[in-house]
């Protein structure tokens, strides 16, 4: 339904979830970080899924927290300590869902993506924009550092340039966004869309269990010293090697056929 805060569209075996906020420019308001959780969760389940779109709807992907809605926890006795903590741990737990989700996510960025909205963009695995789209944690500006958006940016951006956007407020181009990093490339406005939907299409043909598997040992080897992260991924691909359509695929790849998975 049109008029629900967050849609969700399944085009074979890839979901669309929509932002559908645009008069508060998809703000992640307490609603929307609630029910973007439940998606994901729900998706984290869904065999039939292999890969994740986030998009936007209106001009803008997302401007970050809703303002209006934090300034209103100030009313409470405590001056909104309280509710200030709790809406920051639960986006801290819905950024952190995006990468130990199954499927891979990809952004799909167009108009603006700042503050929160631009964490939202670092957190998932790739990420297309559309040429102008305008890149920043401009909190500084109103006197608020991007403390939890830096958690995300400094993990895609270098270090000198994540705390030059945090320190400065500036706004960074896509093309600019793509030199650092922070997403995989920018493309004409009218092809966001079709370019987007092709990368999905692309991770999408892979076998689903070869790609849950090494999407998950991505994000924990990187973590880990250079010994134990090939000690880690050696029995991950082991396990792999193990699996039936690894098996049929290698097969395949031999006989020279294309290969029938399960």
């Amino acid at each position: 339904m049109q008029d629900e805060i967050l849609l969700r569209e399944d085009q074979g075996a890839i979901a669309t979830l929509t932002l559908n906020t645009p008069g508060s420019l998809n703000a992640l308001s307490t609603a929307m970080l609630t029910r973007l959780q439940d998606s994901l969760d729900a998706l984290a389940d869904d065999d039939t899924i292999r890969v994740v779109i986030l998009r936007g709807a209106g001009k803008v992907f997302c401007a970050g927290h809703d303002l209006k809605e934090m300034t209103a926890m100030r009313q409470a006795e405590d001056g909104g300590k309280a509710a200030f903590r709790a809406l920051f741990d639960q986006c801290a737990r819905m950024m952190q869902t995006i990468p130990r989700l199954p499927q891979p996510v990809i952004a799909q960025v167009h108009g603006i993506a700042t503050a929160a909205g631009c964490q939202l963009v670092a957190s998932c695995d790739l990420a297309v924009a559309a040429e102008g789209t305008k890149f920043g944690v401009n909190g500084v500006n109103i006197g608020l550092f991007c403390s939890t958006p830096m958690v995300a940016l400094s993990r895609n951006v270098p270090r000198k340039q994540a705390f030059e956007m945090l320190t400065t407020g500036q706004f960074i181009s896509a093309e600019r966004a793509t030199e650092l990093g922070l997403i995989n490339r920018a493309v004409a406005p009218s092809t966001l869309e079709a370019e987007t939907l092709k990368l999905a299409e692309l991770l999408a043909s892979k076998l689903g269990s070869a790609v849950k598997i090494g999407k998950q040992a991505f994000y924990e080897q990187i973590q880990m010293p250079l010994g134990d992260a090939y000690a880690y991924t050696g029995e991950v691909m082991t396990q792999n090697m193990l699996a039936r359509d690894t098996e049929e695929g290698i097969s395949a790849f031999l006989e020279k056929r294309e290969p029938e998975w399960q």
